[in-house]
């Protein structure tokens, strides 16, 4: 019995998730579905790069995630399949949406295969047509690299590292401020954001009720948060803030 898991922004409200369900279970029976969430902003890549980023690796060895929040559906980017390591497989648009979930993957490869896709294929439907009969083809034993030709991630959410100034790519809904910044936190003080310098901190207990901290959070990237309240209010900051990990001397 293989698992699927399913992230998308559709909401439940219409039919689309359980018509990607209905695919991934006629092609490959037995298969166990579960819903991440579907319950994304819509369009928000970076909000489904975290959401996945949160989960996948909590499943066992083998586990499908298919993630469909696909503003660039129908256009150039590519469908693909992504080895994620650690025997997690990602299913989905290259625009990004795995750059948290697998930043260094062993491998990627367009999905193409006719074997892979449900004909004919919707011009705005790709969860239904690409990513679900993809995803079940690998459910049924497919290897990941017959899914068609190899080809290196393009997509992005605009990383930084080091000493790099970052962004703010999530705020979840804790008022937290998830950015994109993998730092070395050897010899790290804190960060900048705006004309506020944030202490460096472990983790919530180690601040004052109110006090702000920037930490490395569960998706293993910086977050800043303010203990018992919301660091976006506190800084009034949002999605694309810039961030600079401060270091000392």
């Amino acid at each position: 019995m293989r698992l699927v898991t399913l992230t998308t922004d559709f909401g439940t409200q219409d039919g689309y998730v359980a018509a990607m369900k209905g695919v991934i279970l006629a092609r490959a029976p037995g298969t166990t579905i579960v819903d991440v969430t579907h319950e994304v902003a819509r369009a928000d890549v970076a909000a489904a790069a975290f959401a996945i980023a949160q989960a996948a690796h909590c499943f066992p060895a083998g586990t499908i995630h298919v993630v469909v929040v696909d503003p660039g559906v129908g256009g150039l980017r590519h469908g693909v399949v992504v080895d994620g390591g650690a025997g997690q497989t990602f299913v989905g648009p290259d625009n990004g949406v795995f750059a948290l979930a697998a930043p260094a993957p062993r491998g990627a490869w367009q999905i193409t295969a006719r074997r892979f896709v449900r004909e004919p294929i919707s011009a705005t439907f790709h969860g239904r047509d690409v990513f679900a009969p993809a995803a079940a083809a690998l459910a049924a034993g497919a290897r990941a690299s017959s899914a068609g030709p190899r080809v290196e991630l393009t997509g992005r959410l605009g990383g930084a590292s080091g000493d790099a100034p970052g962004r703010v790519i999530h705020v979840d809904r804790f008022g937290n401020l998830v950015t994109d910044l993998r730092a070395d936190t050897a010899g790290l003080r804190g960060v900048r954001i705006g004309r506020r310098v944030v202490p460096w901190a472990r983790t919530y207990g180690d601040v004052k009720p109110g006090g702000l901290l920037a930490y490395v959070g569960s998706a293993g990237t910086i977050e800043i948060a303010v203990r018992d309240g919301s660091a976006a209010e506190r800084l009034a900051a949002g999605r694309g803030a810039r961030v600079t990990p401060l270091v000392a001397i």
